[in-house]
């Protein structure tokens, strides 16, 4: 959300404007700087009349940058966002064993089925079931399921994206099986495989 900036400049004939400035962010990321001539100082003779015309252009500007970003931002051009501001060895909020993990899922897992999908045509349903299709354990599948959520999760702050299809996912992550707990007595009966 921005209300861009709106100054009054001279020009080389005529009266002066007032100049409407704001900014996007363009598909490679990067910032691009925009601007429009609202009037002149004689169709608006003080700031907060030209700011009182230019509420619709800045309700377009802001509903325009959120739709070409989560448009044509793709999962893996999230997932190389996310790489490197928050996988790179310069970021410390992580330990070196998570940002490796989530290297891993990212590569392996959610790249590869959902890279080429733009933010928005991931749909909470399809992730689920894909999820349900995997043959791992119920934990790695709960973990795969919070880091898309993570993404999604980066993509809202940044305004990438206005929500996170992931939080209504229910993957659960208890053991199919109880554990075998091993007391004394089993083990000095488990069979010995040394053969001497």
């Amino acid at each position: 959300m921005q209300n861009g900036s709106l100054v009054r400049t001279g020009r080389s004939r005529g009266p002066d404007v007032w100049l409407f400035r704001w900014s996007e962010q363009g598909y490679d990321g990067k910032r691009i700087c925009r601007k429009r001539v609202i009037g002149t100082i004689e169709d608006y003779s003080d700031c907060e009349a030209a700011r009182r015309s230019v509420a619709n252009l800045i309700a377009k500007v802001n509903s325009a940058n959120r739709s070409t970003a989560s448009d044509s931002m793709t999962v893996a051009q999230l997932c190389n966002h996310f790489e490197q501001r928050e996988l790179g060895s310069t970021n410390l909020w992580r330990s070196y064993a998570t940002k490796k993990c989530y290297g891993v899922y990212l590569r392996r897992w959610i790249v590869p089925k959902w890279g080429n999908y733009e933010l928005c045509n991931v749909k909470t349903i399809e992730v689920e079931s894909w999820l349900r299709r995997f043959q791992l354990a119920k934990r790695s599948c709960a973990k795969i399921r919070n880091l898309m959520s993570v993404l999604f999760n980066r993509a809202s702050r940044y305004e990438l994206f206005d929500h996170n299809p992931i939080s209504l996912v229910r993957q659960p992550s208890k053991r199919r099986t109880p554990p075998i707990v091993l007391t004394s007595p089993t083990i000095a009966c488990w069979p010995s495989t040394d053969n001497r």
